[in-house]
């Protein structure tokens, strides 16, 4: 069976996810999600009353941050489409340090915090080590 087209596919649906979570940042994600009071043992009220310029702050930063996961994103689809699946020199490992630094951080930090996304994410790491795994079976 030939592996090859499976493991580009992977990681295209891995970058694909990530693009959507970006968007998820940019558009649609709260300056702080119950759980990000739960970790910080505050209240909404408090932060609101003691910190007044967080959420507005907070909300720039996660506009930024989802633009970085987008481009990501976007970047690792065009990765898996073309170096990937060519397996040009060096593709494996820019894939692997690049799924370590971006989804693999991103999942190592929502275990830390007790993330409700934690197991979600977790599974959307598995995508990018499945891609790595039918990319190193296929020779």
């Amino acid at each position: 069976m030939n592996l090859k087209p499976y493991s580009a596919s992977t990681l295209a649906l891995a970058g694909l996810i990530l693009a959507g979570m970006g968007l998820y940042f940019i558009f649609l994600r709260p300056s702080l999600l119950p759980e990000d009071l739960g970790y910080m043992g505050s209240t909404l009220q408090n932060v609101k009353e003691n910190i007044p310029g967080l959420l507005n702050w907070l909300q720039k930063i996660f506009w930024v941050m989802g633009g970085y996961i987008f481009a990501t994103g976007l970047l690792t689809i065009f990765i898996a489409m073309t170096s990937f699946r060519k397996r040009m020199k060096s593709a494996f490992i820019i894939v692997t340090i690049a799924g370590l630094t971006s989804i693999g951080f991103m999942t190592i930090v929502n275990f830390i915090i007790n993330s409700d996304f934690k197991w979600m994410l977790f599974a959307f790491s598995l995508l990018w080590l499945i891609a790595l795994i039918l990319y190193r079976s296929h020779k």
